[in-house]
């Protein structure tokens, strides 16, 4: 007999079938019992006797067994399965789980966030936290199909570089066959490459910062949707490219997980036709008349500039996204172009949404000359960065800009998530690469400032 999903049984009353799933929980009366079973589709209920009653939570099952409809009085609107049950007449336990050590399946998982992750294996076998990960699957989805259907490539490219690509020592180096590599802050470099060959690129791509950083909104290692696009009219062609990518994944986030929108209390940020846009010096001098903060002269805004800031879009435009505009040239990295009514300012933009920083982009410089007196006024060596980078300069580059959305961060602000890292499967920081760093008696390998490796032992 062939497996069944067990969204597939609905068509199936009356027959009998097999199904194969894990034992979600588990309701026993003596001599009868109730049992769901969980596989990719969703659950569905279990009728049997104490064999089934006897089954270990998490336990991998096969199980044969007549459909029939439930009483009404029995029905379970909470799932797809919940008008139906399967009479068991054969159960096969094929693994069985080792005891629990929390209450895996309650619908709020009450627990701290490091004991989530230092069970993450079991964790993310919770429903609630599994749905994270579908509106994220769907977040990189819409993406996709909104720039395939503006004729835009995609693009896979390395992670493992010969330079940083803005400068800096926020990077992670790598011992490659005895050479000095790093791991990549960003696909920028290469996008550029690809957008003088395919002329309107993208990027799924892994990126790293090696940033001191704690906070509930930074990954060491995060996923960064990156687009990049030729023969601009100007950066205005950015932030309108932007604006539909984003407005495009709300669209497809609301139309395929409203029940998960729902289960999370949340609802898609408001958006308005005309997404506001301002300048940073604006923005700042704003800040200020509102709040009588003064920030004015900072290079960049603060996190509680950005939530003032998305307050004040709220409050004039009803919309919870606000691009930001015109950073400061010494702020910017150097690809960045300046403007040329202001050489203080760059064309460059961040949208900042539900308070927080979703996406930095802007048009980038594409005369070779230019490029090599940035870097160099950077202090680094254009020679560094010719091949490939300069190389796609010196033999012509139409005027380009691109953007990057952070995706963990983009899934946080979107379901109201308390810190990013409930929004990676896998989270990474200065704390954590699986195993906590700091706990006690952990053997750690340590990177010395000459090279060489050692072992130490945390205490």
């Amino acid at each position: 007999m062939d497996r069944i999903l067990t969204k597939d049984c609905l068509q199936k009353i009356g027959a009998k079938v097999l199904i194969k799933g894990w034992v979600n929980n588990v309701r026993s009366y003596g001599k009868l019992a109730f049992a769901d079973i969980r596989d990719r589709s969703g659950l569905i209920q279990v009728v049997g006797g104490p064999d089934l009653g006897d089954l270990k939570i998490e336990s991998v099952v096969e199980i044969i067994g007549l459909i029939r409809s439930r009483d009404a009085k029995y029905f379970n609107d909470k799932l797809i399965t919940g008008k139906i049950e399967i009479e068991a007449e054969s159960i096969n336990v094929l693994e069985k789980a080792a005891e629990l050590p929390f209450d895996l399946h309650q619908p709020d998982l009450n627990l701290s966030l490091p004991i989530l992750l230092d069970n993450r294996a079991l964790s993310l076998r919770n429903k609630k936290i599994q749905d994270v990960f579908k509106i994220q699957a769907t977040i990189v989805e819409a993406f996709r199909n909104y720039l395939s259907a503006q004729d835009f490539t995609e693009i896979f490219i390395p992670t493992i570089v010969a330079g940083s690509t803005e400068g800096g020592s926020e990077v992670f180096p790598v011992d490659y066959f005895g050479y000095q590599a790093y791991l990549a802050q960003s696909p920028q470099l290469y996008k550029q490459v690809l957008t003088s060959i395919f002329e309107r690129v993208f990027t799924v791509a892994h990126a790293y910062r090696a940033e001191p950083s704690v906070t509930t909104r930074h990954l060491t290692e995060y996923v960064g949707l990156d687009v990049e696009m030729g023969f601009i009219n100007d950066w205005l062609d950015i932030v309108k490219m932007a604006d539909g990518v984003v407005k495009a994944i709300f669209k497809a986030v609301s139309e395929k997980h409203q029940d998960i929108l729902d289960e999370y209390g949340v609802t898609i940020p408001k958006t308005v036709k005309d997404t506001p846009v301002i300048k940073l010096k604006d923005a700042l001098e704003l800040i200020y008349k509102r709040t009588g903060r003064d920030i004015r002269n900072e290079p960049d805004m603060d996190p509680e500039g950005e939530r003032e800031i998305c307050r004040w879009a709220l409050e004039e435009f009803g919309s919870d996204l606000v691009f930001i505009t015109h950073f400061y040239t010494k702020k910017r990295a150097w690809y960045s172009y300046a403007d040329p009514k202001n050489p203080d300012e760059t064309l460059t933009m961040d949208l900042i949404g539900c308070g927080v920083e979703w996406i930095s982009g802007g048009q980038r410089i594409n005369n070779y000359d230019q490029l090599q007196e940035k870097i160099k006024s950077r202090g680094q060596d254009p020679a560094d960065f010719e091949i490939p980078y300069g190389q796609t300069f010196k033999y012509g580059m139409p005027p380009e800009g691109g953007f990057a959305i952070g995706l963990e961060r983009i899934t946080q602000n979107i379901l109201g998530l308390e810190n990013v890292r409930q929004a990676s499967l896998f989270p990474r920081d200065m704390e954590r690469i699986d195993n906590r760093l700091s706990v006690s008696g952990k053997k750690i390998v340590k990177i010395k400032k000459d090279g060489k490796v050692s072992k130490t032992s945390k205490k």
